[in-house]
């Protein structure tokens, strides 16, 4: 068998798991719908399906890659902070070096890419 013909069901189950995380993500960072909606790009209908397991993330839609920022916002903060309280406290606090408040921030594309690149910098310090 060729490794081509996993491709389907190996975009099937990324496409799962990215879902999955992104919902989980937003919950422990309490997100709230509406404002995961907007960072993806989608409708709020489609995030309450996302939500109840009817809707995937499509690899070649715009969705998937704010859907990996997002995560890796998630990723990166928690390794930081390590606690859900004080990585909520940060999201919703002004933060001098981003010149603004992550949580509003996040609600364009390039201020989510603004808060990715800080903690991915400040997780890099040693």
């Amino acid at each position: 068998m060729s490794a081509n013909a996993n491709a389907p069901a190996q975009t099937v189950n990324a496409a799962a798991v990215l879902s999955k995380a992104v919902a989980r993500a937003a919950e422990h960072l309490d997100v709230s719908r509406a404002l995961l909606a907007r960072v993806l790009g989608l409708s709020p209908s489609t995030v309450t399906r996302l939500y109840a397991g009817q809707y995937q993330l499509e690899p070649q839609r715009k969705e998937w890659e704010f859907a990996l920022l997002f995560v890796r916002l998630f990723r990166s903060l928690d390794s930081i902070v390590g606690e859900q309280g004080s990585a909520r406290a940060w999201l919703g606090s002004h933060n001098i070096g981003l010149n603004g408040c992550p949580l509003e921030l996040i609600r364009s594309t390039e201020g989510l890419v603004r808060v990715v690149h800080y903690l991915d910098a400040s997780r890099a310090r040693v």
